[in-house]
């Protein structure tokens, strides 16, 4: 039975994003995507002081936080925060360790969203670092600034941010497998049974559609966020075939289909089109007299490869010098990333023609760039490399390098405008006339970016507006907005004093701390060598100095107080108090013992006798001989020692490189460290002018709503499931589906938390076979299991709790049974008993290419012609004459699965008719 959850991104909801669905396959439970929100929306003031902040995501988060536990199996689709950004949070603190598989670009690109997305949230505010409980309020981190952290407070009622940081991020993708596109993957551990297949999905490098296949269940298709359209640097979704028209067969026909309806209603414009008045803006923008500057908030990692190989192509193409400026943290490491996955990219992009190159012809000065970057040529390196393309980590650089005054092109992350650098470009680009701000994508719900964009939208006529199949035209933006600005500020006077000396106070109290320790842990090293290496005769040694000192202690620990005060006094110097004393350095306030010359006469006796009797004996330095320490296989090895050793000659073995790579990675954190002064947080608001001019064009790169009706009839499935999707898309795809005689009518549409259970609950019992009837049982081998039908009786024994299936003899039959057996009609005399004719079921399902192969291989020439047919032997060998009709057999798959062979009696027909048979489990009853 499968079982399907939207705990985020459901159909019927005004917020489509983030995704993540929860799939239960029999046992299984399955996570599809985790995706996270958008962290800084523009938040509504709150009409009183006392009202609580409630943010929408609270939900969804602890709804993954109760099942991330119980996850057996993750799966990833896209490399966007959308789709993997609350992975590593998760990860790290939800103990969601079940096994994620994704592609190779969906790992990288998701660890450079997240790292991205992370760095510029706090970098302007404190989301803290702790665990679930000590985790603080937003308002209250605001407005304290440098002050004392707020009180713990309670996960399950906190109202917060679940970010993560950088080391959680690295952590949680490095433990992420990664899978090829058409690979087969079978699960092993409690997913066993399960096989899991990426296919590309398009709109984003390394994008997949999942294929999961399940003994019980059958085939689940996830497929969300595709684009079969070819774009500039990626191939369409595998979806529809080229060369037949058709759906891909490995696709086609699934058991059940979840799939997103959000742009159902949507009709896009020609890609055409779109790329004309984006280039036309940009153009127009900077070479006009009024030198002004061209604003794309854009992502981080996947859609905004699209606009630099775009770009690239025109800045070559109309020789071009204005800079393009790419504001972003990760942007090289991005590139970087893509280049050495070129096998992952398709379109245009290739080594010749995108790129420093420019063209087909490589010319003997890249050739010899080529040679000189030896390896990383082979990695992709010269490709994608933009020669106008300009990085910057933050907008201050920016503004260092080119003044508000040269035109230039700027990409700024991230593309909602909610935070970083494009919010705070933004806040100044506004307010200049004659600037565009160039919108790529809609952005989340509640962003500025969306505010933008509705903006723009409701500027526009009914029949240019932007689901409309047109291209809008930009606006010009008026009135004032109030944003609200957050940024992280240096220390400066009073402040700045009394944080340094906080932190002087912090470092002395440390300091004295960690030397208390050390000298703790030199005491307890110490003693337990001691009672490590002492053996037995070291134990009565040790008695016998304490019965020696016990004399002294009699007087002040009185009597019977013995060895055990002595050994309590001992103990307790752990937690003692270092001082300084003078300028000898710390010395201990209470001592364990002293050396005596004399002391106390001890009743021993001495070995050695006098005339007069036995001498007394006086009190010596109670010493004990070490022993070495010996276990049953010899002395033992001071592991530490060899350690210690191994670092020594491992210094010693370093090169002069390395010691001076190490010195130079030293100095630069040491650096690193000085130059981040103490800051705090701070928050204002900031009302801008709005003077510039507002477009959006839709480069997002995903099926409109005349794909998606298209192809999920063509896909076919037997069960369909829609998410993703706002109330009116998904009744429209559902309509336009029920207008469709072969399309199915179970389709759902669960709402976020909704549950919906597709299939019958079946009752599993454990039954064993005897040994007589498995040995007149036959066998047919069907995919990875062992199919064969069985009749018996169910025999219970009292030796065992499992019942056992036996044989069914003749003289198990009731004896009423047997009487009517043989009261039946009467046979004529010489007749044989009627006995009834075996029925037999094919299990599988035939597949014409696969058929068309296996012909192939024995030598029987076959050809596709289109409907489902497979014309075999001579005919499809281009014979002509009757002699090729009658050794022609044509294969034929109805709508309704069933199989048809068509021919004349030849040695092909039976041929044919075998393989077909081989390719099934024939099961006689």
């Amino acid at each position: 039975m499968i079982t399907f959850t939207p705990l985020s991104g459901a159909a019927h909801s005004s917020r489509t994003t983030p995704l993540a669905y929860l799939l239960q396959v029999d046992d299984v439970r399955i996570l599809l995507d985790c995706g996270s929100p958008d962290w800084s929306p523009e938040e509504p003031a709150l009409k009183s002081e006392s009202e609580e902040r409630t943010f929408h995501w609270e939900e969804y988060c602890q709804a993954l936080r109760e099942c991330a536990p119980t996850i057996d199996l993750v799966l990833l689709s896209h490399g966007d925060l959308a789709h993997c950004g609350l992975y590593p949070y998760a990860y790290s603190r939800w103990n969601l360790k079940a096994p994620t598989y994704t592609s190779l670009p969906v790992q990288a690109m998701g660890r450079i969203a997240a790292t991205e997305d992370i760095e510029g949230i706090r970098d302007e505010e404190d989301v803290g670092d702790e665990d679930e409980t000590p985790v603080q309020e937003e308002d209250t981190i605001m407005d304290s600034g440098v002050g004392s952290p707020s009180p713990p407070v309670n996960r399950d009622k906190l109202k917060g941010k679940y970010v993560a940081t950088l080391t959680e991020v690295q952590e949680a993708f490095d433990s992420v497998n990664t899978l090829r596109y058409s690979q087969p993957t079978r699960l092993q551990g409690k997913c066993q049974g399960l096989t899991i297949t990426p296919f590309n999905a398009g709109h984003t490098i390394g994008g997949t559609i999942w294929k999961i296949r399940s003994p019980s269940s059958g085939t689940i298709l996830y497929a969300v966020n595709v684009n079969h359209m070819r774009e500039r640097h990626l191939d369409g979704a595998v979806l529809i075939n080229k060369s037949t028209g058709g759906v891909f067969e490995p696709l086609a026909r699934p058991d059940l289909l979840i799939t997103d309806a959000e742009r159902t209603s949507v009709v896009n414009s020609k890609q055409r089109d779109r790329d004309v008045a984006l280039i036309d803006t940009i153009t127009s923008t900077l070479t006009s007299s009024s030198r002004s500057s061209v604003l794309i908030p854009c992502d981080s990692s996947t859609r905004v490869l699209e606009l630099l190989v775009l770009l690239d192509q025109h800045w070559k193409y109309s020789r071009l010098n204005y800079p393009i400026c790419l504001l972003s943290r990760t942007g090289s490491e991005m590139l970087t990333f893509v280049r050495s996955m070129m096998e992952w990219l398709g379109g245009t992009v290739s080594k010749e023609d995108v790129g420093e190159d420019g063209g087909n012809n490589r010319s003997r000065h890249n050739q010899r760039r080529r040679d000189d970057d030896g390896d990383e040529d082979a990695l992709g390196a010269f490709a994608l490399r933009f020669k106008y393309l300009e990085f910057f980590p933050n907008p201050q650089s920016l503004i260092q390098r080119y003044s508000s005054t040269d035109p230039k092109l700027i990409l700024a992350v991230p593309a909602s405008l909610s935070h970083g650098p494009s919010r705070h470009l933004f806040a100044n680009f506004a307010a200049i006339p004659n600037n565009v701000v160039l919108l790529t994508s809609r952005s989340e719900e509640g962003t500025l970016g969306r505010i933008l964009f509705n903006k723009w939208n409701d500027a526009q006529r009914a029949d240019d507006k932007w689901d409309k199949e047109r291209i809008g035209s930009n606006i010009m933006m008026d009135g004032a907005i109030t944003l609200v600005m957050k940024s992280k500020v240096p220390l400066q006077g009073a402040e700045l004093e009394a944080h340094l000396q906080k932190e002087r106070a912090v470092k002395e109290k440390e300091a004295a701390h960690q030397a208390q320790l050390a000298r703790s842990q030199r005491m307890l090293e110490a003693d337990e060598d001691e009672s490590d290496s002492d053996s037995d005769s070291d134990a009565d040694e040790e008695d016998e100095v304490r019965e020696a000192l016990e004399g002294e202690n009699m007087d002040t620990d009185g009597p019977g107080d013995g060895a055990g005060k002595k050994r309590k006094a001992e103990k307790a110097l752990d937690g003692t108090d270092w001082g300084l004393d003078g300028d000898e350095g710390l010395t201990k306030q209470l001592l364990s013992f002293d050396i005596y010359l004399k002391g106390n006469v001890s009743k021993a006796t001495s070995f050695f006798k006098n005339v007069g009797g036995q001498t007394q004996r006086f009190r010596m330095f109670p010493y004990v001989e070490k022993k070495r320490r010996v276990d049953e296989y010899g002395e033992t090895v001071d592991v530490a020692m060899w350690l210690r050793k191994g670092r020594v000659f491992e210094e010693e073995a370093e090169t002069d490189e390395t010691k001076d790579f190490k010195r130079r990675k030293q100095a630069e954190d040491e650096a690193k460290a000085i130059q981040e002064p103490p800051s705090k947080f701070v928050m204002s608001e900031v009302e801008v002018q709005m003077a510039c001019r507002l477009l959006f064009v839709d480069m997002e790169g995903l099926n409109d709503g005349r794909a998606v009706k298209t192809i999920v009839p063509q896909v076919n499935p037997r069960k369909m499931i829609i998410v993703h999707a706002p109330t009116e898309a998904a009744q429209l795809l559902i309509e336009s589906c029920a207008n469709i005689r072969a399309m199915t009518k179970d389709i759902f549409a669960p709402a976020r938390g909704e549950s919906v259970q597709i299939g019958q609950q079946t009752n599993s019992f454990s039954i064993s076979i005897s040994d007589e009837l498995l040995a007149t049982l036959k066998m047919s081998t069907f995919e990875d299991n062992e199919v064969g039908y069985v009749t018996g009786r169910v025999v219970a024994h009292a030796s065992s709790i499992i019942p056992t299936l036996e044989p069914i003899a003749d003289s198990a039959l009731p004896v009423r049974a047997q009487v009517l057996a043989s009261n039946s009609e009467p046979r004529m005399l010489g007749s044989r008993p009627t006995v009834d004719l075996p029925h037999s079921t094919m299990i599988g399902e035939l597949k014409l290419t696969v058929l068309k192969a296996r012909l192939a291989s024995i030598g029987v020439p076959a050809e596709l012609i289109g409907e489902g047919v497979l014309v075999c032997g001579t005919a499809a060998g281009k014979m002509s004459g009757s002699d090729a009709l009658e050794d022609s057999v044509a294969v034929r798959k109805t709508a309704s699965g069933k199989v048809e062979l068509e021919g004349s009696a030849s040695e092909v027909y039976y041929v044919v008719r075998k393989e077909i048979y081989n390719l099934h489990a024939l099961v006689a009853a």
